[in-house]
């Protein structure tokens, strides 16, 4: 079958996104390949179209059990014969999928590395396969993020079906991991694709030196303005999911915390609640979030920096995976950067996560349009700015700060470089604290002398003079701050210095600003006229009950029944037959006869 009648039929679009045409005519022909994609970019079509154009059955090595469950679900609802192995199974249920592989029923078969390896010498060796797809392939390597045991011995599927094409997709791999799933799967001769890491409908935005009340008022009023709205908040610690989540709560916003210290029912509990609209808000460390392929996710909030770009990257991208708007906001501070430089400096990979922490704290205190910033750490540059970043909506100002970086730095130097952060703040605001007293702090000269400038405003300017390098904080000696070079220039008067204009407006209630408008696709449908991009927002909400109630009825979440996308789409074309149903971006065949009739008689009261 042609590859863009099966796309429409079964999954509903005219077009395939970049890249993808390419690397499905490359598997097809029998060819190995490496798909770096980002998360959302469409991975899954590269694999799954292959699947049902080629006779045989496709096999898709997953490490999630979740995500097995919600692709298999998602395949079955678009008509198209689906099974997992994996250890969720009873032996009645593997039985049975086996029975249905053997006799050809099933053309694709999501199966764990684990359950894998035991299949090889019976199930797998009786089926005709036509294509293996390795999904998260950064598991494989020692150099991934998420290096799985269990993945190391994958490099036998080349061994036992030397002929059989190989298709290793991810969305995180630079490239000595790259090379290193290329060696470890002994693929041949394969060829890397690697997508564009623009994600255009996600804004991005960053708050800076919020304390933790000033960041749950901003939380709790960004929340109110996005009801009925799914979003994760990412934490650093599980305390901070579980409180974070409890204080939501106490202010009737319906959260759930999430993280590896909570029971396997718990966690998937949590999880399935959030996949069907039942739980809107999740408080999670990173381990949230891998495990599911929910397309209406339309924030994602980080409470805390995250220690890497390729973290952040991930993480924001679970958000607006449907392709329409969605918003993200990052907080940091300068205890994220203390505490993150801690775990760097211990981990295993001393001088990498400190480079990598280095290059995400540029990020959050850049001044230039964030977008570029993100596509140029993933050697993809980008000639203009985006219009959809707090950078780009709101250039920052900047005034001579020379003298307030000199008297910073003159408190630092006459205590011979030997305060924390927050001595230095005490000495400059004029503070009797214990500390203070104990090494007589307040005979200085500086002491006061800057007590006109609030406590959060000397955290902020003491945190801009940090990343421009006039301080560094020695935390082999317990987080002393010492003067740099640089800052000695500063201080003794042989360069002047800027310092951004503190936005205190940025602290008050947030408002909702508009999103960029969803571009819906331009169509030809017989018998409607040209669409006027003008969505009714009372259908969406009307469409959007229809779907949950058709979710509710299959035990599907309402996202694998339509995306938000394709209700947007109806809810601004407003197609009123089936045929004109079935010309809407995102409905295949096997939906358009199954919802369309239900779904055209809402529209039809509306129009």
């Amino acid at each position: 079958m042609d590859i863009f009648e099966v796309l429409k039929r079964h999954f509903g679009y005219d077009s395939f996104r970049p890249n993808q045409e390419e690397i499905i005519r490359h598997v097809m022909a029998g060819h190995d390949a490496l798909v770096l994609m980002p998360t959302g970019g469409g991975k899954s079509i590269c694999y799954q179209i292959p699947a049902l154009a080629l006779p045989g059955i496709t096999i898709v090595i997953s490490p999630l059990l979740s995500l097995m469950k919600d692709q298999v679900e998602t395949l079955k609802a678009n008509g198209i014969e689906a099974e997992a192995l994996n250890s969720g199974n009873d032996s009645t249920a593997d039985m049975l999928i086996r029975r249905k592989c053997l006799s050809g029923r099933v053309k694709l078969l999501y199966i764990s590395p684990e359950k894998l390896l035991a299949e090889m010498g019976y199930l797998l060796r009786h089926l005709q396969i036509s294509l293996f797809a390795i999904d998260e392939a950064h598991c494989i390597s020692q150099w991934g993020h998420d290096f799985r045991p269990e993945y190391t011995q994958l490099g036998v599927l080349r061994e036992n079906f030397p002929d059989t094409p190989v298709m290793a997709l991810t969305a995180t791999a630079d490239k000595i991991t790259r090379h290193d799933i290329i060696e470890q799967l002994k693929l041949k001769d394969a060829r890397e694709f690697i997508a564009s890491f623009d994600r255009p409908n996600l804004s991005l935005s960053v708050k800076r030196g919020y304390k933790a009340a000033e960041k749950m008022h901003f939380i709790l009023n960004f929340i109110k303005a996005r009801p009925r709205e799914a979003g994760i908040i990412y934490c650093l610690s599980r305390k901070t999911t579980e409180k974070l989540a409890a204080d939501l709560r106490l202010r009737g916003i319906n959260a759930a915390s999430y993280h590896a210290g909570m029971s396997t029912l718990e966690r998937n509990q949590t999880q399935e609640y959030f996949k069907n609209d039942q739980l809107l808000v999740v408080c999670a460390t990173i381990a949230f979030g891998m495990g599911i392929d929910k397309s209406n996710v339309r924030w994602v909030i980080h409470y805390n920096m995250p220690k890497s770009i390729e973290s952040f990257y991930q993480e924001i991208g679970r958000a607006g995976r449907d392709g329409a708007p969605a918003d993200t906001i990052l907080f940091y501070s300068l205890a994220d950067i203390v505490q993150l430089t801690e775990f760097a400096r211990q981990s295993g990979q001393q001088a990498i996560n400190m480079d990598k922490l280095r290059r995400m704290q540029e990020y959050a205190e850049s001044s230039v349009c964030r977008r570029r910033i993100l596509l140029n750490y993933f050697s993809e540059q980008s000639g203009e700015d985006c219009g959809n970043c707090d950078i780009c909506e709101n250039p920052p100002q900047h005034f001579d700060g020379t003298k307030y970086v000199q008297m910073a730095l003159s408190a630092i130097r006459r205590t011979d470089d030997s305060i924390r952060i927050s001595t230095v703040i005490e000495i400059l605001k004029g503070m009797h604290s214990p500390t203070v007293e104990r090494y007589h702090y307040n005979e200085l000269k500086t002491f006061g002398i800057g007590k006109d400038i609030t406590t959060n405003d000397w955290q902020d300017y003491l945190l801009q003079m940090l990343q421009m390098g006039f301080i560094e904080i020695a935390y082999n000696e317990g987080h002393k701050v010492k003067i740099t070079p640089l800052g000695e220039d500063v201080l003794y008067g042989r360069r002047q210095t800027q310092l951004c204009v503190i936005d205190h407006s940025a602290k008050e209630t947030p408002k909702k600003k508009p999103r960029l408008r969803l571009e819906i696709p331009t169509v030809t449908i017989p018998g409607l006229p040209p669409t006027t991009g003008i969505e009714d927002p009372k259908l969406f909400e009307a469409l959007r009950s229809l779907r949950a109630t058709c979710a509710a009825e299959e035990g599907f979440p309402p996202y694998i029944v339509f995306n938000d996308k394709v209700l947007h789409s109806l809810a601004t074309i407003k197609p009123t037959t089936l045929e004109q149903f079935g010309n809407i971006a995102g409905i295949g065949e096997h939906k358009k006869q199954k919802y369309g009739n239900r779904f055209i008689a809402i529209i039809q009261k509306y129009v």
